[in-house]
């Protein structure tokens, strides 16, 4: 792809299906140095993870928060993976929609704050379109559902352009939770959107509702693929 004018606020949305922790990893380190660049758009990856911790870079990054042994995480196929992000330990795995922005907030959206609030908003109105009643908790990162997290968000922002994202629980297995403190917060719990619905859901059906929400949010495009 040709050099992409600043001012084109074009998305380029790639669903990338399940990728290992770390081949995300590389290629958001590999797209935000094209988006730098000028050589790619506003990028959103839309994906799943296979199962894995991943710590933050606060304090220890949450190992202090995995309750469950190495033996364990072993036996259930679940690795542990520094993430380079803001936030504590956080699960991902199957049934849950990761969502990696590699966009340029330059030149009006520099605001750490605003970009945080706009991903929670791009989930808030994903879970609206099934009748999900969601939204904030002071102090607290994330989309809530009452008291408990259906969705987390954890960012690396680099002058001015953005990686990892957010984790919506679509069907993800919640049990896997039980082997770390989410985001190191011990009194609150997590869902999933088949939770409170009492149904399946399709999460191919929820990444493109979020891709649109994150268009209209953040006054994007979506470029046809």
């Amino acid at each position: 792809m040709g050099q992409v004018s600043a001012t084109q606020r074009v998305l380029d949305v790639r669903r990338l299906g399940t990728v290992p922790y770390g081949e995300a990893l590389d290629l958001q380190r590999a797209l935000v140095e094209d988006r730098r660049a000028g050589r790619i758009p506003d990028t959103l990856l839309l994906l799943q993870h296979p199962h894995v911790l991943t710590l933050g870079v606060r304090g220890d990054g949450g190992r202090s928060h995995i309750l469950a042994s190495a033996d364990a995480l072993s036996a259930r196929g679940v690795a542990v993976h520094e993430a380079g992000r803001g936030g504590d330990i956080t699960y991902h795995g199957p049934g849950q929609l990761v969502g990696y922005p590699i966009i340029d907030l330059k030149p009006d959206r520099c605001d750490v704050h605003r970009y945080v609030r706009d991903l929670e908003e791009v989930l808030i109105r994903t879970a609206a379109d099934y009748g999900v009643a969601t939204g904030r908790i002071d102090g607290l990162t994330g989309v809530w559902a009452g008291n408990e997290k259906l969705a987390a968000i954890g960012v690396r922002i680099a002058r001015w352009i953005t990686s990892h994202g957010f984790a919506l629980n679509v069907s993800t297995e919640l049990e896997y939770f039980s082997m770390i403190v989410p985001c190191g917060i011990a009194d609150r719990g997590v869902t999933s959107l088949e939770r409170l619905l009492g149904r399946t859901v399709e999460l191919d059906e929820v990444a493109d509702r979020a891709a649109r929400h994150f268009s209209k949010v953040f006054s994007t495009q979506e470029l046809e693929n």
